[in-house]
């Protein structure tokens, strides 16, 4: 039986269900029959991100937020017997979504979740009925900084050379970097973000992992066409809610999205990288209002 906790008097399970042989984590909460939200996380979070989130949506919504193997509660099977891609991560939601029966949903995509859930799309358009962007990029604009630099020569010259200040995103320096940076007020985030993302990081072989996605990274971008034609070809309604401060996935990467979608509604938030952390009442308000006037009005 899944562990049930209620948060804001909702209803949240925590769950474990077998995706090719690797026991694939997920937080569901709300009515099954409501509109569902898939909740994809970024790096180097997992569904953890979206603690407070799902019992603020739970009331009107079926929310479901997996974690992809390597990340959070999931398996983390060594990269020897496990190909660590963003390709296969895609394959592996895929497949979880077809087991929980979840053959209509809207996407919350944040960082890693944008390149994972995408995919989804393009390939199932039929599946997706809206949109939610929390930085989560689609658009070269969007890799046009410095933070991509190092990123970049990885994907050219997988040497230990590159690797090396790759390895420094992974330690917990890094890691409350990614929290803190571009926020109003530092003492408005918890400690327990990054402190829980780290201890995930910090397992053995999890090293090893995360540079075989940081070197799948480089397969994103050349899908960034597609994409865009997916957007352009199937106009799913879009929420843009962006931490505009992000020195990762900054402003520039939100922009471009108003050339392709047409029922889009934009908002840069003055946060950072994860912005839920800061912003998260604010995000939860506009996904409500967002959802209800295009899915139960």
């Amino acid at each position: 039986m899944p562990t049930i906790k209620k948060q804001n008097g909702q209803a949240v399970s925590y769950r474990t269900i077998k995706i090719e042989g690797q026991n694939i984590f997920y937080r569901e909460a709300g009515p099954k029959d409501a509109p569902t939200i898939l909740l994809l996380h970024g790096f180097p979070s997992s569904s953890h991100m979206f603690r407070n989130l799902i019992p603020a949506l739970a009331a009107k919504f079926h929310v479901v937020a997996p974690d992809y193997p390597g990340f959070g509660q999931t398996s983390a099977p060594s990269v020897d017997s496990f190909e660590y891609s963003f390709d296969h991560l895609a394959a592996i939601i895929e497949q979880f979504t077809e087991a929980l029966n979840l053959n209509k949903y809207s996407l919350y995509v944040q960082d890693y979740g944008a390149p994972i859930g995408y995919r989804l799309a393009s390939k199932h358009p039929e599946r997706v009925q809206g949109l939610v962007v929390q930085n989560g990029n689609a658009y070269e604009e969007g890799l046009d900084n410095d933070f991509w630099k190092p990123l970049k020569a990885y994907w050219q010259d997988k040497s230990e050379a590159n690797a090396a200040p790759l390895k420094e995103f992974l330690k917990i320096d890094g890691t409350k970097w990614q929290y803190t940076n571009g926020v109003r007020n530092i003492e408005a985030i918890s400690p327990d973000a990054w402190v829980h993302d780290q201890a995930g990081l910090d397992r053995p072989g999890n090293e090893a992992i995360q540079l075989e996605l940081f070197y799948s990274y480089g397969t994103n971008s050349p899908l960034y066409p597609s994409w865009q034609k997916y957007f352009r070809t199937h106009q799913p309604p879009a929420l843009i809610v962006w931490g505009k401060n992000d020195a990762i996935f900054p402003a520039a990467g939100a922009e471009p999205y108003k050339r392709d979608l047409k029922n889009i509604e934009y908002h840069l938030l003055d946060t950072g990288h994860f912005a839920l952390e800061e912003d998260g009442t604010v995000i939860a308000d506009l996904i409500d209002a967002f959802l209800t006037r295009n899915f139960l009005n």
